[in-house]
């Protein structure tokens, strides 16, 4: 076990967040001999910690420290404080996410030069490609142990996706299957294989589900050189005269207000809490932020196109029982404007319990419409829509000076308008999740608007040009060298798929590429 690193340690990479991004970052440069300080707001939990029940899990494992909204998004208006379903624990929302772990496809990596100019949308290309992240994508995989790739076998498919891929079969679709999913499906893993339980998003109690949490900061730490301090919230990144970031002001689990020095600053706190860090650690030299002569921190917030379908049957179903998210078809992924939007969507299946149908379904009028829906809950079958959604400058993160965390700093306001292209492919997705089930004989279909998700992305985005976004092709800051982002705010479009797969293939290059600029005496 690492001794503790001296808060006055200059030698160390202090590393903010311990999900999909920083978890991982952290281990990886761990094994590689480089001294981590990790910081996480949350608590811990592992696996025997976690509560099968949806509202007491809520409750222990979600981000549900102040924030606001703005924009038409209905997000803004049902659930004004909670723009997002974000965990506060080590290991970031690896801990609940569903497991799905998909490749970008090769266009999605240059969606500027693919849709050509959508007006309204701020697209550009990323300055790297599907063949430089091929390698780094394999890696990922072997480390999540993704299914269907690197001869894995697929997980079992539940009643929830036998309805699902009957329909999909029956209106023709072919990329029907249950999902590459980072779950263990065998005995011979250093993980227990799946056992169906069904409470994916509550933490999965058995460590089948990789997540950060459980798998990269044990293996990190069991190297001596990483340190992980929980409860530990972050307040502003510091930096000398000449412009390079030298360490963190943080308050501890008592709440005291303490300083890391760092060599190198990585920030892994999400499409929300990163950009409102670097917004936070404004200073005479940089007045508006740091990282922010483009003026791009903060802008280009994108969650993903998401909306579900439900079907109604004659039958039980008993959609909740089985891996949540294994099942998906990817027909619908590609890029073909004749459908009325540019970019695809992906459907995967999904279960929510009776509380969070309630409480996320609802939307404000259906009354008794939407009760006897719930009455017929055994016979439902369940999908989820997610699709690339358009960058756009004015949705955008902020600081709200008028609203103060518990430590007395402004809070991130999030401002978020659908686009048109978002709007259509919502439309064209919930006529093809309606009549997937139509298909297969069911007695109602019912698509619900979009609840908060947890695919947060943009806000930091990567550009060839600094004037452009934040970060180069490496997630270095293009104006301070030693300030790094790890997480998915460095993302420069979304793609359509599950964007976990992606941040952690970007989280093994980044660790490879400091570890060598590290020794090479560059930063």
């Amino acid at each position: 076990m690492a001794a503790p690193f001296d808060l006055n340690d200059d030698n160390v990479v202090v590393i903010i967040g311990t999900g999909a991004g920083g978890g991982v970052l952290a281990n990886e440069l761990a094994q590689k001999g480089v001294s981590v300080v990790a910081l996480e707001a949350g608590g811990r939990h592992l696996p025997e910690d976690f509560i099968n029940d949806e509202w007491e899990s809520f409750g222990q494992l979600a981000w549900l420290d102040p924030r606001t909204t703005s924009g038409d998004w209905r997000v803004a208006k049902d659930f004004s404080g909670l723009p997002a379903w974000i965990v506060k624990s080590v290991g970031g929302t690896t801990q609940h996410w569903a497991g799905a772990s998909l490749r970008f496809q090769e266009h999605e990596w240059k969606a500027a030069t693919t849709y050509g100019n959508v007006q309204g949308a701020s697209l550009l290309d990323w300055p790297i490609d599907a063949e430089e992240m091929a390698p780094w994508y394999t890696k990922a995989e072997d480390k999540l142990g993704v299914t269907r790739t690197g001869n894995r076998p697929g997980l079992p498919g539940s009643n929830n996706y036998l309805v699902f891929e009957k329909g999909a079969k029956a209106l023709g679709y072919d990329e029907v299957h249950t999902g590459r999913m980072a779950i263990q499906t065998r005995d011979d893993g250093d993980r227990i294989p799946c056992q169906q339980t069904g409470f994916c998003f509550q933490g999965c109690k058995w460590g089948a589900k990789w997540s950060a949490g459980y798998v990269d900061i044990p293996e990190g730490e069991a190297t001596g050189n990483l340190e992980v301090r929980p409860q530990s919230h972050v307040a502003r990144i510091l930096h000398n005269d000449a412009g390079k970031v030298t360490g963190v002001e943080y308050y501890d689990a008592d709440g005291t207000l303490q300083m890391q020095k760092a060599r190198i600053v990585c920030v892994a706190g999400n499409s929300f809490e990163s950009p409102r860090l670097l917004l936070n650690s404004a200073s005479a030299m940089f007045p508006d932020g740091l990282a922010n002569s483009s003026g791009q921190v903060g802008r280009n917030y994108m969650r993903h196109m998401t909306g579900s379908v439900y079907g109604v049957f004659d039958k039980p179903v008993k959609m909740w029982r089985g891996t949540t998210m294994a099942g998906i078809i990817q027909d619908e992924a590609k890029h073909d404007p004749s459908r009325g939007f540019v970019g695809g969507y992906e459907l995967e299946t999904l279960s929510l319990g009776l509380p969070f149908m309630a409480a996320f379904l609802d939307p404000g009028g259906w009354g008794r419409e939407f009760t006897s829906a719930l009455d017929q809950y055994e016979n439902m079958a369940g999908m989820w829509i997610v699709g690339e959604d358009m960058p756009q400058e004015t949705n955008r993160v902020t600081l709200n000076h008028d609203v103060k965390d518990q430590f007395g700093l402004p809070v991130a306001n999030v401002h978020f308008d659908d686009h048109p292209n978002d709007i259509a492919m919502r439309n064209h997705a919930y006529k093809q999740g309606q009549a997937i089930y139509e298909a297969v004989g069911a007695t109602r279909t019912f698509p619900t608007p979009p609840y908060p998700s947890t695919h947060n992305l943009g806000t930091n985005r990567m550009s060839a040009n600094a004037r452009d976004g934040v970060v180069n092709k490496w997630g270095q800051t293009h104006d301070i060298a030693n300030l790094f982002i790890s997480d998915g705010s460095q993302f420069t479009t979304g793609a359509a798929e599950n964007p976990t797969l992606t941040i952690v293939a970007l989280a093994i290059r980044q660790a490879d590429h400091i570890a060598r600029e590290m020794s090479a005496q560059n930063i």
